[in-house]
């Protein structure tokens, strides 16, 4: 199975998968995939390839799932918010103030209703492989947000996400969505006044040169997502598709390991950039969202908040 590959550069090879994302190469899941791209070449013995195409070079998130659909590319990954498009329940992340901690972050990830959320998009022709850490999204902008009031009359970048553009209309901020490589430009322009995201994205993407106050208010914990197109997974002999879950699963606990590093050394190389963080009082923002919280009241939605509420 070769997806796009010239036949000189695979002549050893039986698989050759092409794996397109929209981060930078400095960003610790760029580094995760290229560790699990590595262990599916060691574990088949070099049978097994998976080319990696970062920085949006082949379309957005949105483009490169759609192509995942048609089969044209193998595996992406991408935001679980952009995900809610094609798999609604994925909304359910894009609760704000969800997770009580980050080890209930991973109980519920890694337990029944992780999976049953990497298995929701097989009828869209999505397959989930895992959950990779994406840490907790807080506000950047060119003046300082100390309270939900502050964002009133801001227009804020968020995804192309449902559930981003209510958490920050129910802050009282304008919700402006901007694919994330157009997002520099954007700020330096005044097209936005804000935006929102880790402390990786917010360091590898340079935004704390437009941008000079940083808002930990952690609103939301929105993982990332590897997904593979059911065609290609389903075309893999089953030899395949073990190596590939194995080197997957083996990545994520890399991931997590170099995440909570990256999230510690940026935060520190903004500040010292001149960046302002503010740790703002966090219930001011958790009581400006309790809107969105109720509009899922007995809904399916609703129905998993309160599964992963009941995760102990």
């Amino acid at each position: 199975m070769f997806l796009g590959c010239r036949k000189q550069d695979t002549a050893e090879k039986e698989v050759v998968l092409k794996l397109a994302h929209s981060l930078d190469i400095t960003h610790p899941v760029h580094k995760a995939m290229v560790y699990m791209a590595e262990k599916a070449s060691e574990k088949s013995s070099g049978r097994m390839e998976i080319q990696i195409f970062p920085s949006e070079q082949l379309g957005t998130e949105k483009e490169n799932i759609e192509a995942l659909q048609l089969g044209y590319l193998a595996m992406t990954k991408i935001s679980t918010a952009v995900m809610e498009g094609f798999v609604p329940r994925m909304k359910v992340f894009g609760i704000p103030y969800l997770f009580r901690d980050s080890e209930h972050y991973w109980k519920v990830l890694k337990g029944p209703i992780g999976k049953d959320l990497l298995a929701a998009g097989k009828s869209k022709g999505l397959r989930g492989l895992c959950f990779y850490d994406a840490g907790s999204r807080s506000f950047y902008a060119k003046k300082e947000i100390n309270t939900p009031e502050d964002l009133k009359g801001m227009k804020i970048r968020v995804m192309n996400s449902v559930m981003s553009m209510k958490m920050v209309e129910a802050m009282g901020g304008s919700p402006t969505p901007i694919p994330w490589g157009e997002l520099y430009t954007a700020l330096e322009q005044g097209v936005v006044d804000a935006a929102e995201n880790n402390p990786p994205s917010f360091r590898t993407s340079r935004h704390y040169e437009v941008c000079k106050y940083y808002t930990l208010d952690e609103h939301t914990r929105l993982p990332d997502i590897l997904i593979i197109s059911v065609r290609v997974w389903d075309n893999l002999k089953p030899e395949f598709q073990r190596i590939l879950q194995e080197a997957v699963d083996e990545s994520v606990e890399y991931q997590r390991k170099i995440w909570a590093e990256a999230e510690e050394a940026d935060l520190k190389t903004v500040q010292d950039a001149g960046i302002k963080l503010i740790s703002p009082d966090k219930n001011l923002f958790k009581e400006s969202v309790v809107s969105v919280w109720k509009e899922f009241e007995g809904t399916e939605i609703g129905g998993i908040i309160k599964q992963i509420q009941e995760v102990k």
